[in-house]
């Protein structure tokens, strides 16, 4: 009988383990799929010879935001919409605004306990940072950055 219930726990655990693996692979393969689309729209367009980092940025319009280095070693940032429109790409060089811990650090006056992810994005005026955040009241906001000067463009507070 104990062997029976040690052999049904170790099934009914790697069950669980099984399945939970196979969901979380099946939910992160779209944004896969679309980085790596993303990525090759944005070296086949020539907007950069080489690519560094890609992630799915979720605004008004989604875009996935791709890193890179061009032909002339210059670092930037090329924003491709879901719908991989070449016409739509937008580009900025990292060099002409202000840095993810320049970014950060306009929440000192902020009573900010953890810091969630900070993404480059493209809004309406431009490119954006979004950072995310939790408060001492434990509660979510977010904050966009605008990338060439750094001024507030938007804040949603305690969520």
């Amino acid at each position: 009988m104990k062997n029976w219930i040690i052999f049904i726990t170790s099934f009914m655990l790697i069950l669980t383990i099984g399945i939970s693996v196979l969901v979380f692979w099946k939910a992160s393969s779209p944004f896969v799929k679309i980085e790596k689309q993303a990525v090759e729209l944005a070296i086949s367009s020539n907007s950069i010879k080489t690519a560094t980092d890609a992630y799915v940025y979720n605004g008004n319009k989604p875009y996935v935001t791709v890193f890179g280095v061009d032909e002339k070693g210059e670092e930037k940032a090329v924003f491709v919409p879901i719908t991989l429109d070449d016409k739509s790409i937008q580009i900025v060089s990292l060099k002409d605004g202000i840095t993810e811990d320049e970014a950060k650090s306009f929440l000192e006056e902020q009573n900010v306990k953890q810091v969630l992810h900070t993404k480059l994005g493209y809004e309406e005026p431009g490119a954006v940072w979004e950072i995310a955040y939790i408060n001492k009241s434990d509660k979510l906001n977010y904050v966009y950055i605008l990338f060439e000067d750094g001024q507030w463009w938007k804040r949603i507070l305690n969520l």
